[in-house]
């Protein structure tokens, strides 16, 4: 996704965190004392939730049983269980454990093994006390693998959204490489990139105060041929069916995270229902889906 169309002056600064590129707009650059804030919540987020460090929380998770700390997962594991149920299971959190077989591993071997079996029910975790969420808390009976990446990055958006409030910036775009969320000011007009070909657009949506506009795509984190990171969580396998979505969501980059990967899987309308929200969906048959009020206009 990508800026287009008049805008007010801004100052750009850009930065690596989970893997990937950042970049936040403001009208003034930010002082040292705030960029050093969002740098320290990024290695909160990332010391927590990253299935690649040896150090993190999850990976200590995924070897023992145990009592964790974790950042934002009520808010978090909650959203998983709505979309949990409103795709039927594709949309799960133990799907690391197929990502690993796939070759996404911690190591980035990029080479399956062959097995990429599906992972076991989230529902199942959830009911029979392997696995139990007290805000923060998490306790845990048994060895588990969780990846959060359907809406991890979103959330951590989110957070960097709320170190820049808590330091007066309240007028700023934050773009997590495709997670994007804008507070204050104008509008901002962005641009959807298209899956086939990053040059070029398939249409523009604007983006309003509060607002989060998170994309997903087949045609990022590809390491094989039918191998990426979207990954059905009934199967163990990559999905076939869509090939790009976005989701844009009045006030939560998290929910629009979630629901931008949850729209590779579930009708529409379930997801509506579940959530208000605009969206852009396109097939791998070329078909194009659309919610009917979306905010600007798809190319021919």
């Amino acid at each position: 996704m990508t800026g287009v169309g008049p805008r007010a002056a801004t100052v750009a600064w850009g930065f690596e965190a989970i893997g990937t590129s950042w970049e936040v707009e403001t009208a003034q650059p930010l002082d040292p004392d705030v960029r050093q804030a969002v740098r320290d919540v990024v290695e909160r987020f990332d010391h927590a939730w990253s299935r690649f460090r040896a150090d993190s929380t999850v990976t200590a998770m995924a070897r023992e049983a145990g009592s964790w700390q974790l950042q934002g997962a009520g808010a978090l594991l909650r959203l998983y269980d709505d979309l949990h149920v409103a795709t039927d299971g594709a949309v799960t959190p133990l799907v690391g454990r197929s990502l690993e077989d796939l070759g996404y591993d911690a190591r980035y071997s990029l080479q399956p093994n062959g097995r990429a079996v599906p992972p076991e029910s989230w529902a199942q975790v959830r009911s029979d006390g392997s696995l139990v969420v007290d805000h923060e808390t998490l306790a845990t009976a048994r060895p588990l693998l969780l990846d959060v990446g359907a809406a991890g990055k979103g959330f951590l958006v989110d957070l960097v959204v709320d170190v820049l409030a808590d330091h007066g910036v309240d007028e700023a775009t934050v773009d997590g490489s495709g997670d994007l969320r804008h507070v204050g000011g104008v509008p901002i007009r962005v641009a959807l990139e298209h899956p086939g070909d990053a040059s070029r657009a398939v249409g523009v949506v604007e983006v309003a105060d509060g607002w989060a506009l998170c994309a997903s795509a087949v045609n990022r984190r590809v390491w094989g041929e039918g191998l990426h990171h979207v990954v059905d969580g009934r199967t163990g396998r990559p999905t076939r069916d869509v090939v790009a979505t976005w989701a844009l969501v009045d006030g939560s980059c998290m929910v629009a995270d979630g629901l931008a990967t949850a729209h590779f899987f579930a009708d529409p309308q379930t997801l509506l229902d579940l959530h208000p929200h605009h969206f852009v969906r396109i097939h791998a048959d070329g078909r194009v889906l659309r919610s009917p009020d979306l905010p600007g206009e798809l190319f021919t």
